[in-house]
């Protein structure tokens, strides 16, 4: 139940004093067991019910089809739940071995949380999903991300946590050193506060960029997506979006279209282009599959006004399963395939992020982010000749159904545009499309499940920010020292004579 609790923080609830005070207790559970084992049992437990709610999202893309794969939810929600578990549990029992005493033990426990988090953004091709620090993103504290990241968020809630355990155990008064510590928790939440406050109140650079973007949110159920009729009726909704005037009566001067936007190959668009040319006289950015030999790519394709092809950026950060099968050439031959992927086995992926300069309209340089991508920090280019001035996601998020899970991925795009300093434009099939500033707040959006248009400018970008320059490193090096400070500590409380 606490680490069910300890989820209620995550979007779509938002509700982070209860995962602060969840996390407490979970800390204190940990901190006063005897053992390197009890606590990760405890551990163990906790993370079960954390990650059973928070990514409870992970049965949807099996009821896509649920004649054929939903038999496989329950399953995956089982080991989506105790495979995040798994990574606080290992952690945990590592970090307790060499350390004894309630104050060391909850500092080493708390370390590990951090820790963890950040080697869930790496291992097994990584899924830095719903992490302890990503409950800030609704509130002022978020914008500590552009400072230390995600995973500075992450050692902010653990220290918010940690705190009133770390001051009950130093202190003989256990009530009074309990009570000092959530003082010293409620000093240190004012102060982020306050930080983010002032950082979200001054006032942005004017921006002098002319060019109106319309992105396009068809809403293509995703059962029906690649229905034939459905697919033609989906592309026509496409085209009768993207067509007329804005507002102001003037022509946007590029249109966006989400993921795997169409139902053809970017090879077999055949007269596609100048029919789009012909409807809706705008370049067009849009998500379209592609084939090179026996290869399919889950790409962005740049349709120009001329009716031609240009820039082309691939996928490179696939979903595993998904997208693609690990050891998929030899999975294929048992019949084995990734369910999302449209043709073949599976995609190959691209050769890895880079900027795109020249789109469009004469757009400013962008890097593009497709679907999964902007789920990780670590693939954002953020400085030096090559940072780009704005991002762009483009989405289907169809497959994450319409409760948590595309909350959940808005809030981790928002949480790019703070660590960036980048505004970041999204487009969804089914929604959240949005037009993020660079400091991740939402200036219009389109709900799920409706089709519409949003026209918009650009919004300015922001210098690089210290977490641009520093990446997450800072926040790990302080995990990895307290870790150690628990561990001398414990030894040095073992052996007082030491030294």
């Amino acid at each position: 139940m606490l680490g069910a609790a300890a989820a209620l923080g995550q979007a779509p609830w938002g509700l982070w004093p209860v995962s602060v005070a969840a996390f407490a207790l979970i800390v204190w559970r940990v901190a006063t067991t005897t053992s390197a084992r009890d606590g990760a049992l405890s551990s163990l437990r906790a993370g079960i019910g954390y990650f059973a709610l928070s990514m409870f999202w992970i049965i949807e893309p099996f009821l896509v089809e649920p004649e054929i794969y939903g038999w496989l939810a329950p399953f995956a929600l089982t080991g989506i739940a105790v495979g995040g578990a798994l990574f606080w549990a290992v952690p945990t029992w590592l970090a307790l071995l060499p350390v004894r005493g309630a104050a060391m033990r909850g500092v080493a426990f708390a370390a590990a949380i951090v820790l963890s988090d950040w080697l869930r953004g790496w291992l097994f091709t990584g899924l830095p999903w719903a992490l302890g620090g990503h409950i800030w993103i609704d509130s002022p504290v978020g914008q500590i991300a552009a400072l230390a990241g995600s995973i500075g968020l992450s050692a902010l809630t653990m220290l918010l946590a940690l705190l009133p355990n770390l001051l009950r155990a130093l202190d003989n008064n256990r009530m009074r050193g309990l009570l000092s510590g959530a003082a010293l928790s409620l000093a240190v939440l004012a102060g982020a506060w306050a930080y983010g406050s002032a950082r979200l109140s001054t006032p942005l650079p004017d921006t002098t960029r002319p060019q109106i973007l319309r992105l396009v949110q068809p809403n293509a159920e995703q059962r029906l997506k690649w229905d034939p009729y459905w697919s033609g009726v989906f592309f026509q909704r496409l085209i009768d979006l993207s067509s007329g005037p804005t507002a102001e009566g003037g022509r946007p001067d590029v249109v966006i279209w989400p993921e795997t936007a169409v139902n053809f190959l970017l090879e077999h668009a055949g007269t596609a282009p100048q029919d789009i040319k012909t409807a809706i006289e705008a370049p067009l950015l849009l998500g379209i599959q592609r084939v090179e030999g026996n290869r399919y790519f889950n790409s962005f394709a740049e349709f120009r006004r001329d009716g031609t092809i240009g820039q082309i950026y691939d996928k490179f950060h696939l979903v595993p399963f998904g997208e693609y099968t690990p050891w998929g050439d030899a999975m294929s031959r048992l019949g084995i395939s990734a369910f999302a992927a449209r043709y073949g086995n599976g995609y190959t992926p691209g050769d890895g992020a880079h900027v795109l300069r020249g789109l469009g309209a004469g757009l400013p340089p962008v890097q593009v982010l497709i679907c999964y991508e902007a789920v990780f920090s670590r693939h954002l280019i953020t400085q030096g000749a090559e940072r780009p001035e704005w991002l762009l996601q483009i989405t289907n998020d169809a497959w994450f159904g319409t409760q948590s899970g595309p909350w959940q991925h808005l809030a981790q795009a928002r949480l790019r545009a703070i660590e960036s300093g980048l505004p970041l434009i999204r487009v969804a099939n089914t929604g959240v499309t949005a037009v993020i500033d660079a400091r991740g707040t939402i200036k219009a959006q389109l709900d799920l499940g409706i089709e519409g248009r949003l026209d918009a400018a650009l919004p300015a970008s922001l210098a690089s920010t210290p977490w641009s320059k520093l990446g997450d490193w800072p926040a790990v090096l302080l995990a990895a020292l307290a870790l150690l400070g628990a561990i001398v500590g414990s030894g040095l409380k073992r052996n007082p004579s030491a030294g």
